[in-house]
């Protein structure tokens, strides 16, 4: 054989030898990595569907493990004998219980979980429909450190945005609270705490009718077919098994459900108005920006400047001027002061 060709076939297998085998970075290594990420991934996930079970006091079987992760039984099984193997498990009356190792490390995960979601909520412009999912899939990825640390710089927040208590560093979770929307009687006055993000479908008809923790709903009426409530002037009707996927505390007689409000958008120059809240449509930077620039409750603003197109409008809050946008100034709620321009 020609010399040169020779030593060709030699540095092609060399390379593709290498390829295949170069420690940390061949492609046997990395499917070797993918294979104990993938792995780990299962044992996270079942870890936090059983936590799941167990504080909603219900049985973490091997159908109800099945089922919530989307794999056959026979993966079911695999994967929770891997957990026993690693004693995060144990098997009782045909139920799975955590062991303390177990629910600790379950805890972990739940808390990048949920610590994710508070993030994505309140410092991204991702859509709601889409914080789970993301926050599925970067759970797995954050070392614990870094998660204490985003912990931290969102000031160590209590509750992920669907209402979901964040577990503390050191595996606290308050028990779970209020109960489901369809509990109530009609005439009751309540207040949302916890919208459930899973079936996807479902949420998402949640979102659509701009319902979120904290609100104030007034149930009006309830039958076998609906549920109707109202809240800042509006009604809204809900299926049963949608409604269901709504947790209420009751309120006393004393308070009241949110009245609707005027938008900064309707003031003209020389109007002014308090600011009562921003629309929670208005998320990450966006909504930073404007607490940023003094637009908080009780602070007030003053049209003075209009474009000869309309849009944008210049404000006078707390002695600055400002230029906003009618779409930016109609998810700023306010209550419109008397009087007027002359």
């Amino acid at each position: 054989m020609d010399p040169f060709k020779a030593l060709l076939v030699v540095v092609i297998v060399g390379v593709g030898a290498a390829r295949l085998f170069w420690p940390q970075r061949g492609l046997f290594s990395w499917l070797a990595r993918a294979s104990r990420l993938t792995r780990r991934v299962r044992i996270e996930d079942a870890l936090k569907h059983l936590y799941d079970c167990e504080y909603r006091q219900q049985p973490g079987t091997l159908y109800s493990l099945s089922g919530a992760m989307g794999v056959s039984a026979n993966l079911a099984a695999e994967i929770a004998g891997d957990l026993e193997q690693r004693s995060l498990v144990k098997l009782e009356s045909g139920s799975y219980h955590l062991t303390p190792e177990g629910r600790s490390y379950a805890l972990r995960i739940i808390r990048t979980h949920r610590l994710w979601e508070r993030y994505l909520s309140d410092w991204t412009n991702l859509d709601p429909a889409e914080w789970h999912r993301e926050a599925e899939q970067r759970e797995h990825r954050i070392p614990l450190e870094d998660a204490e640390a985003l912990a931290a710089r969102m000031g160590n927040p209590c509750y992920d945005p669907h209402g979901d208590p964040i577990p503390t560093a050191g595996g606290e979770i308050p028990p779970p609270r209020g109960r489901p929307l369809t509990e109530f009687a009609a005439g009751e006055l309540v207040e949302i705490v916890h919208v459930e993000d899973e079936p996807q479908v479902v949420y998402a008809q949640l979102l659509a009718e701009g319902l979120r923790p904290g609100m104030r709903v007034r149930v009006t009426d309830v039958s076998a077919h609906s549920i109707r409530f109202e809240t800042y002037g509006e009604e809204h009707v809900l299926a049963p098994v949608v409604a269901a996927n709504l947790s209420a505390i009751p309120l006393s007689l004393g308070q009241r459900v949110e009245a609707p409000h005027d938008t900064l958008s309707i003031l003209r120059p020389g109007e002014k108005g308090q600011v009562v809240g921003i629309s929670m449509s208005c998320r990450g930077p966006q909504r930073r920006r404007l607490l940023d620039l003094g637009i908080v409750p009780g602070t007030i603003v003053e049209a003075e400047l209009q474009s000869p197109a309309g849009d944008p409008t210049g404000y006078r809050v707390r002695g600055a001027m400002i230029a906003l946008r009618r779409e930016q100034a109609e998810m700023i709620h306010v209550n419109r002061l008397s009087g007027g321009p002359a």
